[in-house]
């Protein structure tokens, strides 16, 4: 999998969760925290990130953006 960058103004959507989980369970994968991925209107209302450069994962709630992250690492 490609790295998966975090907004850091999402971390307060439930996203800060996600990232230390998969962090923790798979310290291989390549993720990194940045001040604004550029998606604000999603961002402002659902857990979100980006793998790569171009694909946007979002979800409600940290939960589902987790199972969703989980099931693309397998």
């Amino acid at each position: 999998m490609k790295k998966i960058k975090y907004c850091c103004k999402n971390f307060k959507n439930g996203s800060k969760t996600v990232f230390k989980s998969l962090k923790s369970e798979f310290p291989d994968i390549k993720q990194k925290k940045k001040d604004c991925l550029g998606n604000c209107k999603l961002c402002s209302k659902q857990c979100i990130v980006m793998i790569g450069k171009t694909e946007v994962v979002v979800a409600p709630n940290a939960k589902i953006l987790y199972k969703k992250l989980k099931h693309r690492i397998g």
